[in-house]
């Protein structure tokens, strides 16, 4: 079940004829900026090197692998979740259910360290972040994130962009490139708040992030958050939704949806109790919300950690 990610359309797998390999056989779009590489595996393998020499965002398209990166533990590697890994960098691949009818394909997208400069370069330039030493920069060790809508909706349009026949392919995927670097970062900013590990304490963020996880069964409302960080309720949320790529309602949504699936995994609580206690008013909106979100409905969701 893949209900808090985001999943990017499949291409169509390679023709049976076509396959060079079982086993990552590639298929290789080359523009001026980047190259999609798409790689379809047939057979269980262990252990199938891989490595770039540009950074690679990779994501998986279809079925499973494990994967083996830098000295961290092993870890399956699924649908709606992407990867980032450095130039140089060499991973190890697992294919533990691949077979014919259950092929794995996955996307490698190998990015210009120029491309990469250049457009950190552009956002510090025209787009700074606030306050002294923040920048925008990639965050080499927060390299595993499931993808979100926007996300997900970047990388989809540079399939079709690598893929395309059109003249003006490489003016478009440069531009897309460089909504994907700014959707990564948002992401891994989003990911390092949910694991309590967002680093710049001195970032209005922090302060904001913490009122609205003490007080979920309150009304927060954009006024009470831009107060919390000091700022204009127009230069509060021009900033929050820059940093995470939200807007400050939809990240108390999804706090309220993240506290609600805590309180689901206690089969003795009811699901209206689960609605208030998550700081919803509206029960029959909060399924509705719920369902949006984890492509289930609470008591679904609830029924899954019943023994």
């Amino acid at each position: 079940m893949y209900s808090n990610r985001a999943l990017i359309n499949p291409p169509k797998l390679s023709s049976e004829k076509s396959l060079k390999t079982l086993v990552e056989n590639r298929t290789v779009y080359s523009l001026n900026n980047c190259e999609l590489n798409l790689f379809e595996t047939y057979q269980s393998s262990a252990l199938v090197p891989l490595k770039f020499n540009d950074l690679v965002v990779t994501s998986m398209l279809r079925g499973k692998k494990v994967m083996h990166l830098f000295d961290d533990p092993e870890f399956d590697y699924l649908p709606g979740e992407t990867v980032m890994i450095p130039s140089n960098v060499e991973m190890k691949i697992d294919f533990p259910e691949a077979t014919p009818n259950n092929p794995t394909q996955c996307l490698a997208l190998a990015i210009d360290q120029s491309k990469i400069s250049d457009t950190l370069h552009l956002l510090n330039e025209r787009y700074p972040k606030d306050g002294k030493d923040h920048f925008w920069q990639l965050d080499y060790q927060n390299y595993f994130f499931y993808n979100n809508v926007e996300l997900a909706s970047t990388i989809n349009k540079l399939i079709n962009e690598c893929m395309s026949a059109s003249i003006t392919k490489d003016v478009l995927a440069d531009l897309t490139l460089q909504e994907l670097l700014i959707r990564i970062i948002q992401t891994q900013t989003v990911k390092a708040i949910d694991n309590s590990v967002f680093t710049d304490t001195n970032s209005p963020i922090n302060q904001v992030v913490q009122y609205i996880r003490q007080n979920l069964k309150e009304s927060i409302t954009l006024k009470n958050l831009s107060d919390k960080a000091c700022m204009s309720t127009t230069s509060f949320y021009r900033f929050f939704k820059r940093e995470l790529g939200m807007s400050p309602i939809e990240f108390v949504l999804s706090e309220k949806i993240k506290c609600a699936k805590k309180l689901l995994k206690n089969p003795e609580l009811q699901i209206n109790e689960v609605c208030y206690l998550s700081g919803f008013e509206d029960c029959n909106y909060f399924i509705r919300l719920f369902k949006k979100y984890e492509g289930i409905t609470p008591k679904q969701y609830q029924l899954l950690y019943v023994n």
